[in-house]
């Protein structure tokens, strides 16, 4: 489940105490589609637009669109390098200890 606060409300955990075989799995924070979309322009930024020139909108247009299909013939997942545990561990230092 991929959203901020809506779990918190009392509708929703009244609704979950009164359905208890639904379990709901929450993203972790800066893991959302929407983050990961923001890396994918990040990547457009750092990859292509910073390192390139266009004389008109026609030009720079192109060039993102090239880019762009030039990136989906080897599309890649991103993949996580740490465990949950060692994300918590390293956020313990300015969040402090979690309850598990």
């Amino acid at each position: 489940m991929d959203n901020y606060v809506t779990h918190k409300t009392d509708t929703v955990r009244k609704w979950n105490l009164e359905h208890e075989r639904f379990h709901f799995h929450f993203t972790p924070t800066y893991s959302s589609w929407m983050n990961l979309v923001e890396r994918w322009f990040s990547e457009l930024t750092t990859k292509m637009l910073q390192r390139s020139t266009h004389k008109s909108e026609k030009q720079l247009i192109a060039a993102i669109t090239k880019w762009t299909e030039t990136w989906n013939e080897n599309p890649r997942p991103f993949r996580w390098h740490k465990t949950a545990d060692e994300i918590f561990k390293s956020m313990e230092k300015y969040l402090g200890p979690f309850t598990k």
